[in-house]
């Protein structure tokens, strides 16, 4: 999130926009670091989108199923565990000494 409504948007095709939350949505339907948005792009801009529809987990699940997501998707990923990278690897770098 970058305030006032907006936020940048990774699109699966490889290209980092500027969403913009619509007024319908603003204060209803909170769109946090992760979440699988809809978004619709500008004609007369391209490097600026519009965020539609925010996708529950499940619906998430039913667009990677029926193909219309990447396989490559995360679906329910939380903004740490983004920053983490893989699950379960951050502990490989900690070393114990026997006392």
């Amino acid at each position: 999130m970058l305030g006032n409504g907006r936020c940048e948007c990774f699109c699966y095709d490889g290209a980092t926009r500027l969403g913009h939350i619509r007024g319908k949505m603003r204060k209803k339907v909170w769109v946090t670091a992760g979440d699988i948005v809809l978004v619709g792009t500008r004609d007369y801009q391209d490097d600026k989108v519009d965020i539609i529809h925010k996708y529950n987990g499940d619906e998430a699940r039913k667009l990677k199923q029926y193909g219309e997501l990447p396989e490559n998707a995360r679906i329910n990923e939380t903004a740490i565990e983004m920053a983490m990278g893989e699950e379960g690897d951050s502990d490989d770098d900690v070393v114990f000494d026997n006392i």
